[in-house]
């Protein structure tokens, strides 16, 4: 969770290549929560005023969010007031360490699952503000920063396949991605494979869910 300050001083850092006071990754960190978002608002704060663009980027990048939700769906019931900030702050991070964590009998999963949510919070909005602070410092070459990204989510996809006993669902995101990326190009394959994905997990679900039977 720690590795999130130094993701998001490196977001803060961008930002101040780009010509923007710290304040801009310290509020946009506060009220988006959205690492990838952000870092692709750099290029619409640059560009020409397009909400409309904006939005449909935002939509395209985030709608792996529908899958998070859907997964967390039975953890997040009888949550109370927690389930709404549980919901705003759930970033890919925070996701992964809330849907793989064994928590304790003796430990509330509602505070757990707060808490870690807080925290990943906390540290991105600490980090980006910190970056955006020293950022005057940096003296290195910061070309290719934003592929941070690219990097946390490879980690967090290998985290998953490695702590999970059946690889089909991988199997099948990576699959399905990759036929998506040849037919549509890199530039229009992100809702085509979303749609695939959601397809052939709904109808592989009940294979799945043998599996993990079998295997307890």
């Amino acid at each position: 969770m720690t590795g999130f300050l130094f993701l998001g001083m490196s977001y803060g850092i961008y930002m101040h290549v780009s010509g923007f006071s710290f304040w801009y990754p310290m509020l946009m960190a506060m009220t988006i929560f959205a690492g990838s978002v952000e870092f692709v608002c750099v290029n619409f704060l640059l560009g020409a005023f397009d909400p409309l663009q904006a939005f449909i980027v935002t939509l395209i990048l985030n709608a792996r969010h529908i899958f998070y939700g859907i997964s967390m769906l039975d953890r997040f019931k009888g949550m109370g007031w927690k389930k709404i900030y549980l919901i705003f702050g759930m970033c890919d991070e925070t996701f992964s360490v809330n849907y793989t964590a064994d928590i304790p009998q003796d430990i509330d999963p509602g505070w757990f699952m707060f808490f870690v949510t807080l925290l990943n919070q906390i540290y991105w909005v600490l980090g980006a503000t910190l970056g955006g602070l020293f950022g005057p410092l940096i003296t290195f070459n910061t070309e290719g920063l934003d592929f941070v990204m690219t990097a946390m989510f490879v980690v967090i996809f290998l985290e998953q396949y490695l702590k999970d006993k059946n690889h089909l669902n991988s199997y099948i995101g990576l699959g399905v991605s990759l036929l998506m990326l040849l037919f549509f190009g890199a530039d229009n394959f992100m809702i085509p494979a979303i749609a695939g994905i959601l397809i052939c997990l709904s109808a592989a679900r009940k294979r799945m869910e043998e599996k993990e039977e079998d295997t307890v």
